[in-house]
């Protein structure tokens, strides 16, 4: 068993594997990131992702590890571009939320980006096409059928055709998509 420590100040809330396995970020109430890799029998910290201001609560790769997004209780999400050398851009600042950002989820088989907040809403995040900005797609809220509380946590089956939340408000959703549209382009297809 390895023990990765010696990096992180203060509780670790997250960690998430790449999708190769060579990399593991975790997420620190200390406000940063770090990314480990494995070096024999043990684990190196080979990088820190620094800029939040608060407690980072969540970290997930996308399906291709070119991307990892993160979340804050400073009500933001960032998205960060993986480049060689264990380097890390951070090509996008996300301010959608108003309260607390709980989670953040890559769509499984498309770069869209899932965030759930303190503020009872999921947040769909896509990339613009025309100008490789980041723009809030579609918002669930208790207005088209969400969640009336904190929204926790979200998981999405294989395919990608189905979502699952669960809130402070003590229910668990389900949502569906058209898988198909959102592979092909339309990243404004409605949950």
């Amino acid at each position: 068993m390895a023990v990765l420590e010696d990096r992180h100040d203060r509780t670790v809330r997250s960690c998430a594997w790449s999708p190769s396995g060579k990399q593991l970020a975790t997420a620190s109430f200390d406000a940063t990131i770090a990314i480990w890799e494995e070096n024999g029998s043990d684990f190196e910290c080979v990088s820190t992702l620094e800029g939040h201001e608060n407690e980072v609560k969540s970290v997930s790769w996308n399906a291709s590890g070119s991307l990892l997004a993160t979340c804050s209780r400073d009500k933001c999400v960032w998205i960060w571009e993986v480049l060689p050398g264990n380097e890390f851009d951070c090509v996008s600042v996300l301010t959608g939320h108003t309260q607390d950002v709980k989670m953040v989820q890559w769509h499984p088989t498309v770069d869209v980006l899932f965030s759930c907040s303190y503020d009872n809403t999921i947040k769909v995040w896509a990339e613009d096409g025309d100008s490789d900005d980041w723009r809030c797609v579609q918002t669930l809220s208790e207005s088209n059928s969400g969640h009336t509380s904190t929204v926790w946590a979200l998981s999405f089956n294989v395919t990608g055709d189905k979502m699952v939340t669960c809130s402070d408000d003590l229910t668990v959703k389900v949502w569906g998509v058209d898988v198909i549209r959102l592979q092909s382009g339309d990243v404004n297809t409605s949950w």
